[in-house]
């Protein structure tokens, strides 16, 4: 799925979260938001940078670039360029339910209550691993145990956007709607 809607779904998910008491304090609703983009901002920012700097340079050109286009099989992406290569790993790393699981153990250990923002993350790669196809980045949620990853729905088919942003829509004026009727602020 897109960073965008990540951090949309996030809040929804934190807000319903905080007005259900899941957590005996509140959730922070700007972490949790920040923890349900930081897999693809962790992943693409390096590339995005790389990309931006070689454009102002003069260095790379778009066509150039050796940019996988979205119908190419995942296996060969990242073939031309080191960047694509750094790209894979760290896309691998942040969407792995192993890496994440490993990572919240140490947190919680160290700090019980902020641990759970860290929840929008595992939320990220739930949400993507459906959301992904196999010919554009899917989800490598057993890494690195395994190199498995299932061939879902892709997240940018036209249907499936005007879908997702439609149910976000409906979801935040739902909450919307509560926040006004009951006049909960915590919405």
């Amino acid at each position: 799925m897109d960073l965008f809607s990540h951090g949309l779904w996030g809040g929804i998910i934190a807000k319903t979260a905080n007005k259900h008491k899941i957590t005996k304090k509140p959730v922070s609703v700007f972490w949790f938001v920040f923890w349900s983009m930081i897999p693809d901002f962790f992943s693409f920012a390096v590339l995005f940078i790389w990309l931006f700097y070689g454009l102002l340079a003069g260095t790379i050109s778009l066509a150039g670039a050796g940019l996988p286009h979205p119908s190419a099989m995942e296996p060969m992406i990242g073939d031309t360029f080191f960047i694509f290569r750094f790209t894979n790993f760290f896309y691998n790393s942040s969407h792995s339910l192993i890496v994440f699981f490993i990572i919240f153990a140490l947190v919680s250990w160290k700090k019980k209550h902020s641990a759970w923002v860290m929840s929008g993350w595992l939320i990220h790669i739930l949400i993507d691993i459906p959301t992904h196809s196999y010919k554009f980045y899917p989800t490598p949620f057993l890494w690195p145990l395994s190199q498995w990853k299932l061939d879902g729905y892709s997240w940018s088919h036209p249907g499936f956007l005007i879908f997702n942003y439609l149910a976000i829509f409906l979801a935040y004026f739902w909450l919307y709607r509560r926040w006004l009727k009951k006049g909960d602020k915590n919405i």
